[in-house]
């Protein structure tokens, strides 16, 4: 099954005339089309490969000699391998609803530079399918595949080496950007260089000192927390990006929806820039392995309060694994993007929303041949084919698709169920009919609670909190096998001081079926009551954070 253009603009929306899409033809393969896996596309020139695979093995080869040829070249150039990584540093946007496009353009054009500089004509970024495999590949610990490498001690050694290399060429970078540019940084809260290298060194203007878990640098030998020796994910991110968790984030059938649980991307925002005005949303699939993966691959947890790795923070793509978890994160995007087109639904923004939402201006990408590509927009990467690319089999892709039709059943009358806050926690109580819908239906996740908390800001080096769920008063820590425990929830990246980063943060999270609070012995006249608290996850003291708001969803 092929989709043609007029095709696709009526699944994603009809509102906007088709001057908005940057393709001759925007084509998206059904499930099951050509030859390949399911979904793959059969005009596709490049194909990312599960790097546990043996062609997975050897793109990652090829990245290896890339990688090596980036940290040879000047500061000055823009694919010098922390150059390219201050792009990120620069421009990324997390927790909104560019998150997906702009890593999309991000690591595509960071694919072209590999075939360049490697000489593998072919290369295509392997993608890491930690549902699968929850461990870094045993390739990532070899030579410059991991910034812990000695090829990284004569730039990262200390800070004082990393400075005297990148900052002369950033600030001359600096110095040459266009206003449209210093524009866009000065949204971001960046009006100075000096704010700018602030954040790299993790000081602090307002309390006037360095705040290690706020470092962006990180010293060479403390750059990955994850070792040759030590290559686990621990039980609580496996848990994260467990089968029940990413076939969760699979099942929203909007791109975007004001209510989280329905939502595959996360908020909706003025510019990719800035945070939301209210409260930020964070998705499912961003929300839990996202940034789970991120945090715990640079220490967050085992090393608090840090200084931590470089996973950790917006010069995170410093470490080569970035990619092959944004890879993999784009391979979500796509399958989803195939289940909603299988579907008929939407895949993108509907209404006004669309056009906001392709016009939003991505200034600072290099290209593959080493210039700038000067402006672009979110509509040129919303497809694969802007990189002429599609993906090998992974978690998910022989997922089947099942339409989510809306029922009369009682079950499904009761909206967004809001919680009752006590102290520093809230309580629900759910119909019945809800609950036996929950336990017999087939889906992974019929029921989503949407937890809201104020965001860690300040002194405050907490970035995860554990979602427990009808757990005894004296219960602050558990385990991810806890039949009180419903995830971590887990932000990326310090406060960011001028981002104005320290309000509200709104996750959804799955609730399991094993949970003891569907037990019938929580069974109630009116229902089953869930009392939902959050505590400090890893080594950080358990007392309970505080929830400001509750709501249960039933999927669909």
């Amino acid at each position: 099954m092929r989709y043609t253009r007029r095709e696709f603009l009526s699944t994603a929306t009809t509102a906007v005339g088709a001057s908005l899409l940057p393709f001759g033809s925007l084509l998206a393969a059904g499930p099951g089309s050509g030859p390949g896996p399911k979904g793959s596309d059969p005009t596709a020139r490049y194909r990312r490969h599960d790097v546990a695979t043996v062609e997975g093995q050897r793109m990652l080869a090829s990245y290896a000699r890339g990688v090596q040829a980036m940290l040879a070249l000047p500061a000055e150039h823009p694919h010098n391998w922390f150059r390219n990584a201050f792009t990120h540093f620069l421009d990324c946007p997390h927790g909104n609803w560019w998150f997906y496009v702009w890593h999309r353009g991000y690591v595509g054009y960071f694919e072209r530079t590999i075939r360049k500089l490697s000489g593998d004509a072919s290369f295509a970024m392997p993608f890491w399918d930690w549902t699968r495999h929850p461990e870094i590949p045993s390739g990532m610990f070899d030579g410059v595949l991991t910034p812990t490498d000695s090829a990284y001690a004569p730039y990262t050694g200390n800070l004082f080496k990393f400075t005297e290399f990148v900052k002369p060429a950033m600030l001359k970078y600096w110095n040459s950007l266009s206003s449209a540019q210093r524009a866009q940084l000065q949204t971001r809260g960046y009006p100075t260089f000096d704010d700018v290298w602030n954040d790299v060194t993790g000081y602090s203007v307002a309390h006037k000192a360095g705040l290690s878990g706020n470092q962006s640098y990180a010293i060479t030998c403390g750059a990955r927390y994850l070792s040759r020796s030590n290559p686990k994910l621990d039980a609580k991110t496996t848990y994260d990006v467990s089968p029940h968790i990413v076939s969760s984030g699979l099942m929203p059938t909007l791109f975007y929806d004001p209510s989280i649980s329905n939502s595959f991307a996360s908020s909706k925002t003025a510019t990719h820039l800035v945070q939301p005005d209210g409260s930020t949303n964070f998705s499912i699939l961003e929300g839990f392995p996202h940034n789970k993966v991120h945090n715990y691959i640079g220490g967050v947890g085992a090393i608090d309060p840090g200084p931590y790795g470089n996973m950790t923070n917006f010069l995170s793509p410093v470490d080569p694994i970035f990619y092959l978890h944004h890879s993999n994160m784009d391979r979500l995007w796509d399958l989803w993007t195939k289940k909603q087109l299988a579907a008929g639904q939407p895949i993108l923004p509907t209404g006004d929303d669309l056009a906001t939402f392709m016009n939003e201006p991505f200034l600072f990408y290099v290209d593959g041949e080493g210039g700038f590509v000067g402006p672009s927009k979110a509509g040129d990467y919303v497809s694969t084919s802007a990189f002429d690319y599609d993906y090998g089999p992974g978690f998910g892709s022989d997922m089947p698709i099942i339409p989510r039709i809306k029922s009369t059943s009682s079950a499904n009358r009761y909206g967004a169920i809001k919680g009752n806050i006590e102290a520093d926690a809230a309580s629900v109580v759910l119909p019945s009919a809800l609950v036996k819908r929950h336990l017999s239906d087939a889906l992974p996740a019929p029921l989503i609670a949407e937890v809201t908390m104020d965001r860690p800001e300040g002194l405050a080096v907490t970035r995860e909190f554990d979602v427990l769920v009808n757990a005894p008063a004296g219960v602050g820590r558990v385990d991810a096998d806890s039949p009180y425990y419903a995830g971590t929830i887990a932000f990326f990246g310090p406060t960011m001081p001028n981002m104005a980063m320290s309000h509200s943060a709104t996750f959804a999270v799955p609730l399991r079926k094993t949970l003891q609070a569907f037990s019938s012995s929580n069974a109630e006249s009116a229902g089953t009551r869930l009392n939902i608290r959050l505590v400090p996850s890893g080594t950080q003291p358990a007392d309970p954070v505080p929830v400001q708001a509750v709501s249960i969803t039933s999927g669909g």
